[in-house]
């Protein structure tokens, strides 16, 4: 699944951490979404998409070949 998980936080200039202690995850797990090795829950990307009062939609694209490989 690709995303823009990156840039939503930079809109906000929030750092992994601050946005990982909002949605109430470490740090880890935010950045490993932003390069495209973890997928989040579908609970944890309603919590990412209502942290900056978006849709999931706007977040993260889905890749139906399953490759997120750069």
């Amino acid at each position: 699944m690709e995303n823009n998980l990156n840039v939503w936080r930079a809109k906000e200039d929030i750092t992994q951490g601050e946005l990982a202690e909002a949605v109430d995850v470490s740090r880890q797990t935010i950045n490993a979404i932003e390069r495209g090795r973890y997928d989040p829950s579908l609970e944890l990307a309603f919590k990412l998409a209502d942290y900056f009062e978006c849709s999931i939609e706007d977040i993260f694209e889905y890749d139906p070949t399953g490759s997120s490989d750069e």
